[in-house]
Order: structure tokens, then C-alpha cells, then sequence
């Protein structure tokens, strides 16, 4: 465990035991109190995160920012803005989603209906760009997209499905290196001051709360992407989310990771075999 931090709250940790004791009580207090378990994630992220977070509550130790959302579940909802991570992009890693158009969606194809599983959706810009991808194959119309996350104001910001106008350029030029078929504009509208996706995409996606820390398998899919996720998990807690998503993915179906993330070391490898490697794309045995 990374035992040291930095900022206004470092003079009051008297010693990395004391840090180590005061984060395992902070985070076994947050699991009682709102079964909200990050118990099992990386050790130096989540404490860069609280370091944030003692700055934000003006705490000065470990023990008080427990003690300040214990039993104030609002202060836990700003806690958890900070223990969670809302980093994401519309068609982010371009190479995924054209691997997705070119070798998954011929598969895809051979279903009737399809359910597509997208597992830490954040503020939902991953979960559109799949659903963009299906609407340009001709197969969103029997798609359902589930797009799950733990933090509730971004399951909101998803929901809504506008993203600000200062993002689009970015958004359109992942989108054509991702192999769109047209025009990004052909997907949303200008509304509430920035860009609304269009309602055809809105209406594919449920987004609904899932962690895959607690929760276990909620449907079959042909299809789950979780990327970028693993990444802040130490490894039991990735075996136990990649056993929870082995366990929704059809036999033949398809699991997509994080450029960063493999299943080379987890228990459920054998499950698997390499589809399209560099994408980080797996077929279901």
C-alpha cells in the first residue's frame, strides 16, 4: 500500500500504521453503512483519491472524514464522487470500436436480438458509442444496451444524454478513426446548451446501478465491454468482476477490456480465447 500522503492533511497522520488502520476502518465503515465496498481496490489510487477528498472536507485525518460521512449520506454521495473514477471519452481508443464494427458485429449479426452489457458506464459516452456503432450496422433496433455504474450523478448525467459542445470536435474525430460511417452530427441535436444525443440511442439504454464489487450476474449478453475498470482493482476483486462477467457472456460471446487490462493472470482466462488481441477483445469458449 502506498502509506504516504501529501497536502494539508499530511501533518496529521502520525505514521503509515495509522494510515493503514484509519483507510481499513473508513472503508469498512462505508460498506456497513452503505454497502458501497471499495475494500478491494488498488491501494495507491484509492489513496490519491482520499488525499483529495481530506482536502475537499477540510479533514485532517483519515479517522474524521469517517466519522464526517458515517450517518450523512450526503456527504457520503460527495465522497463517493471522489472514490469513484468518472474519466471517459465518446469512442475513447478508437482501434476498440473499429475492431468491434469489423470482427464482432459479423457475429452479432447472426442473433436475433442481442444484449450488450456495459459494465462502469460512468456518465455514459461509451455505452452511445456502441450503441452509434450498432445503429450504423443496422442492429441497434434489436439491441438492449445495459449500462451500469455505482455512482448515481453520473448514471444521471448518462441518462440525459447531452454532453457540452466543447467536447464534439474531440468526440468526431475518435468517431471517424473508429470507423464511422457518416457524420457525428447524424447522431444528436443541438439542445440544453450543448449536444443531445439522438432519442433512437437514449431509448436502447438502461442505465441502472450495479457493482461489480457486490453484485452478481443480472442477465445474458453477447456482448460486455468493461474497460478501463479493472485497472483500480486490486487482483481478487478483478478475478471476482471477471467471474461475475464470465458468467453473463453467452458461449461465443464477447468480452472487451481496457487497453490496459488483460485476463492473462485471472483464474477465468481458461474461459476465454484472444479474438482480436490488440483490442483486448475476448471470445467466450
Amino acid at each position: 500500500m502506498d502509506r504516504h500522503l501529501t497536502g494539508p492533511a499530511a501533518a496529521a497522520v502520525p505514521a503509515p500504521a495509522a494510515v493503514d488502520h484509519e483507510l481499513t476502518a473508513l472503508l469498512d465503515a462505508v460498506y456497513q453503512s452503505y454497502h458501497h465496498d471499495f475494500r478491494g481496490y488498488a491501494a495507491r489510487s484509492l489513496v490519491r483519491r482520499i488525499e483529495t477528498a481530506l482536502v475537499h472536507f477540510r479533514c485532517t485525518s483519515i479517522a474524521e472524514l469517517r466519522d464526517r460521512v458515517v450517518g450523512d449520506p450526503a456527504a457520503f454521495a460527495v465522497l463517493l464522487r471522489f472514490l469513484t473514477v468518472q474519466v471517459t471519452d465518446m469512442f475513447r481508443d478508437p482501434s476498440y470500436f473499429r475492431a468491434i464494427r469489423t470482427h464482432v458485429v459479423p457475429y452479432l449479426r447472426t442473433y436475433a436480438a442481442l444484449k450488450v452489457w456495459v459494465a462502469g458506464c460512468s456518465t455514459g459516452e461509451e455505452a452511445y458509442s456502441l450503441a452509434i456503432v450498432l445503429a450504423e450496422e443496422g442492429l441497434l433496433d434489436r439491441t438492449l444496451i445495459y449500462a451500469t455504474d455505482i455512482y448515481p450523478e453520473s448514471l444521471r448525467v448518462a441518462q440525459a444524454g447531452v454532453y457540452g459542445l466543447d467536447r464534439l470536435a474531440g468526440f468526431s474525430e475518435a468517431y471517424h478513426l473508429a470507423g464511422g460511417r457518416g457524420s457525428l452530427s447524424d447522431h444528436y441535436a443541438a439542445a440544453y446548451g450543448g449536444a443531445l444525443l439522438d432519442r433512437r440511442l437514449r431509448r436502447a439504454i438502461t442505465f441502472a446501478d450495479h457493482s461489480l464489487a457486490t453484485d452478481s450476474v443480472f442477465a445474458e449478453v453477447q456482448l460486455v465491454s468493461c474497460r478501463n475498470v479493472l485497472i483500480y482493482f486490486d487482483r481478487p476483486l478483478q478475478n471476482r468482476a471477471l467471474g461475475v462477467m464470465r458468467d453473463s457472456v453467452c458461449h461465443r460471446g464477447f468480452l472487451g477490456l481496457g487497453a490496459r487490462e488483460t485476463l492473462q493472470f485471472s483464474t477465468h482466462a481458461p474461459a476465454f480465447t484472444e479474438f482480436v488481441p490488440d483490442a483486448r477483445i475476448y471470445q467466450r469458449r
